[in-house]
């Protein structure tokens, strides 16, 4: 019996070091996954050109917030987008400082405003807040935006939280005793965490008074279009739909989506979000007059899918988009080595910026246009991207994530990569080894003290009296 419970130990504790070294590798990877996806801007020289000012001027203002530490890019630019299509609004960017702010898995965003100068009374009030998923929504970090936020709804101001910015407002205690939605992976910890918000699932939006609260990322275009409808009447929610061309959207459709869950079919993207080391590295090449949704687009769906790493180039240090966000970006001279260069926004190769096209043809590289088998663009476009490259199922699964009701796919390419089960491989086998070392170190050390004298499976070094019975027995046989 005690050599039975000897092994059984032995088998457990194997067990155990190979599941904490499994564990462990499955941390590091996550770590480096969030590192990549929350990346401060690339240091610039000088300060980047703050934009005089964003869109046109229209009679309805619209404040887009961004966080000190970190905000998810989609939240921000889909909506920014949304609004500034219609003359009706004037939409800029506004945080707490002037300094480039990070965006998660995307570029660094220069504010076009401040906290301190929308209440000094320098840039106009805003009628609309538009509150985006923020990496530290509840942090110390924030509060100043939080505050500011706050200030602005007392004040009249009507609010638009897109994806997770709902728990950002939730902080702010302002969605007590209201109806509220946010992304699906986060609701039945809000409804814990957050117990005084009537909180929703399977709605595109949520709207409760002057409040509206919108589901995933993309979730945000219909949300914005939905405020619209609002403040500028149907027909020109109506006009800005059409453009933006949101699929399965109508002016006054259902709101109603399914209620997203994991399943097995996440497991690809869940295994490359823990397993980064190797992945590929697809430079998104931005210039000027780059339309925000193709932008959000390209970085939002590889960062979400957690396929390859992104990084955003151009051929100088800032670009400014359509309506006049100014971003940063890598300069063609300073880019690391890619394995891919995409051109969000163009449709065509004529449609890619010849210094875009002269860099990557010197570099060997091909400026491939972002866009579907149809000439799609926006997150069709990169979700078509991004299954012909790493397959249907990586697609899928990250369009689910983000809330987008994808269009059909067209697989033309050979699917994932071998890489991510390579890495599971090599993991599974530095596990085995983890677990089994215990159990190699102890035969190890038997062996040694065997050849040394010990007497054999007692595994201890011999005591002074056998040691003088064994010299007595020698002394007799001479």
């Amino acid at each position: 019996m005690p050599l039975l419970v000897r092994r059984a130990g032995s088998v457990l504790l194997a067990c155990a070091l190979a599941l904490l070294t499994l564990a462990a590798v499955a941390v590091t990877g996550a770590r480096s996954s969030g590192q990549d996806r929350g990346s401060p801007p690339a240091a610039q020289d000088g300060d980047p050109a703050r934009p005089a000012s964003s869109s046109p001027s229209g009679r309805i203002g619209v404040a887009v917030v961004v966080g000190a530490n970190g905000t998810v890019g989609s939240d921000v630019l889909a909506p920014y987008e949304v609004f500034a299509r219609s003359g009706e609004f004037s939409v800029y960017t506004v945080a707490a400082s002037a300094a480039p702010a990070p965006l998660e898995g995307g570029p660094g965003l220069v504010p076009a405003h401040t906290f301190a100068e929308v209440d000094s009374g320098l840039v106009r009030r805003p009628d609309v807040v538009v509150v985006p998923a923020l990496s530290d929504p509840t942090g110390a970090g924030e509060a100043p935006l939080r505050d500011w936020i706050v200030r602005q709804y007392r004040g009249g101001a009507r609010l638009l939280s897109v994806c997770n910015g709902a728990e950002v407002l939730a902080a702010t205690g302002l969605l007590d005793g209201h109806r509220a939605t946010s992304h699906w992976s986060t609701v039945g910890a809000l409804r814990k965490s957050r117990p005084a918000v009537d909180w929703v699932r399977g709605q595109r939006y949520v709207r409760d008074g002057s409040i509206t609260t919108t589901a995933g990322v993309a979730s945000g275009v219909p949300g914005a279009l939905a405020v619209i409808d609002e403040l500028a009447g149907p027909a020109e929610a109506a006009r800005i739909g059409r453009a933006v061309d949101f699929p399965g959207w109508s002016l006054h459709g259902s709101t109603g989506i399914p209620v997203q869950r994991f399943t097995v079919s996440d497991l690809g993207v869940g295994l490359d979000h823990v397993l980064p080391w190797w992945r590929p590295v697809v430079g998104v090449g931005l210039a000027d007059g780059s339309g925000e949704i193709d932008v959000a687009a390209a970085f939002e769906v590889y960062s979400m899918s957690a396929a390859a790493s992104t990084v955003a180039v151009a051929p100088g240090s800032t670009v400014t988009t359509r309506h006049g966000i100014v971003l940063e970006a890598t300069p063609l001279d300073d880019a690391p080595d890619l394995d891919r260069l995409v051109v969000p926004g163009a449709a065509t190769a004529a449609d890619v910026d010849s210094r875009l096209r002269t860099w990557a043809r010197e570099r060997r590289l091909t400026a491939e246009p972002l866009s579907g088998t149809s000439g799609e663009l926006g997150f069709d476009a990169a979700l078509q991207d991004l299954a012909t490259h790493a397959g249907r199922a990586a697609a899928l699964s990250a369009a689910k994530m983000i809330d987008y009701p994808v269009r059909p796919l067209a697989v033309t390419g050979s699917g994932h990569s071998e890489r991510t089960s390579v890495l599971l491989a090599l993991s599974v086998l530095l596990a085995v080894g983890v677990g089994l070392l215990p159990a190699t170190l102890r035969r190890a050390l038997r062996r040694s003290r065997s050849r040394r004298g010990a007497p054999a499976g007692t595994g201890r070094w011999p005591g002074p009296e056998a040691a003088a019975d064994r010299r007595a027995t020698l002394v007799s046989r001479g």
